[in-house]
């Protein structure tokens, strides 16, 4: 295998790092499906690999791009974005006290507080656009980690990261960011000062919506970056072989994806501002989002290709334009090159902190016109 020298970020994406298979020469990666690997005769694992619950062949060019987009020390991948985010605080201490956003991914909340804080750990809820209110939540001694989330799913808040980071470690604690929607394209949290960066790699780093997976990417090959090895190792958090390759895949057209997807949302975004039948964009791209200057300081080539809608008809409204879209698809995800429409607060359900009259998007890579002439019918059908 060959690897690219001083190449960019996106260059490095698109050639998947430039390795090559040395015996067939072969520009596509293979998949390795094989469970486990012979030994050597004095009963020594040389090659590197031994089953596939330890690694596998096929993890290590995924991992090591997700490595070079990052800028870290290490990368790991799990069978999804929740195994991922899970083992971050399973690598804790029953005991030990956590913050997470108050506005984050329900399916994460709703873990941390049906099962990790029953486990034993310490969970506040705090606004992470709020360093007076993290400060004050904050520990000393006891805060282990804080967890965030930028953009924060479904408001689309931004949390500084250098700032919180620098709270945090005079505190002790580690910084690790769920980057999923923010991308490597967009934001580097590691460069930030972030001690861990999160992926739910089933959205924009695999954009097909064909696979499932998780990534953590760390800044130190430490005690803690071991720890979570053990946990994969140990709870078996593996993912498949062709799912890593779908994955790596994926990745080689990640930077044109999420920048059409990020100039897509802008046009939505702009065009329903101030909109008749909208009450409020929620995108840090628009001058008017609260969190525009700090987006514009921490994000570079774009804001992301999710946005939400608040729709001045409520939830009757919100709901009812949803089933008349034509072009955007009723799905709950994000990350793919196929735009996304969903009436978030009816698929979190009861103690979500989403408004009733939002409609979630995530735009994909279809012409911006034709996704906005479609919300335009759906809203004036509804």
């Amino acid at each position: 295998m060959s690897a690219g020298e001083n190449w960019s970020p996106r260059s490095q994406a698109a050639r998947a790092l430039g390795w090559i298979d040395q015996r067939t020469g072969a520009v596509t990666p293979s998949i390795q499906p094989s469970s486990t690997f012979l030994r050597d005769s004095d009963n020594q694992f040389r090659s590197g690999y031994s089953y596939a619950r330890d690694n596998n062949p096929t993890y290590d060019q995924a991992e090591a791009l997700l490595c070079e987009l990052e800028g870290g020390a290490a990368a790991m991948l799990f069978a999804s974005g929740m195994a991922a985010a899970g083992a971050v605080f399973l690598n804790l201490r029953p005991g030990d006290h956590v913050l997470a956003p108050r506005v984050m991914y329900w399916g994460l909340r709703k873990w941390l507080m049906e099962f990790a804080t029953p486990w034993g750990l310490q969970v506040d809820l705090v606004e992470m656009g709020d360093l007076a209110a993290i400060a004050a939540a904050v520990r000393p001694g006891q805060t282990r980690l804080i967890w965030l989330e930028t953009p924060a799913n479904p408001l689309w808040g931004i949390s500084d990261i250098a700032a919180i980071a620098k709270l945090a470690h005079a505190a002790g604690a580690l910084v690790a960011v769920d980057s999923t929607v923010a991308t490597p394209v967009l934001c580097q949290p590691l460069n930030l000062g972030a001690d861990i960066v999160m992926h739910s790699a089933t959205k924009y780093l695999n954009g097909h919506s064909d696979m499932v997976a998780g990534a953590l990417i760390t800044a130190r090959k430490d005690d803690f970056w071991q720890g979570l090895a053990d946990i994969r190792h140990d709870g078996g958090a593996i993912l498949g072989a062709f799912e890593a390759w779908l994955l790596l895949r994926g990745m080689r057209t990640l930077y044109p994806r999420v920048e059409v997807a990020c100039r897509n949302a802008l046009a939505v975004a702009q065009h329903f501002e101030g909109h008749g039948e909208v009450a409020q964009v929620l995108y840090p791209g628009l001058p008017s989002a609260p969190d525009h200057a700090l987006a514009a300081r921490q994000m570079r080539g774009g804001f992301g290709g999710m946005l939400s809608l608040r729709l001045k008809g409520g939830e009757r409204h919100a709901v009812a334009a949803a089933a008349k879209v034509k072009l955007w698809s009723r799905a709950t995800s994000l990350g793919g090159v196929e735009s996304l429409i969903e009436h978030r607060a009816s698929i979190e359900g009861p103690g979500t902190p989403v408004p009733a009259d939002l409609l979630r998007l995530s735009c994909g890579i279809e012409a911006a016109e034709d996704l906005i002439s479609d919300l335009e019918t759906a809203l004036r059908s509804a």
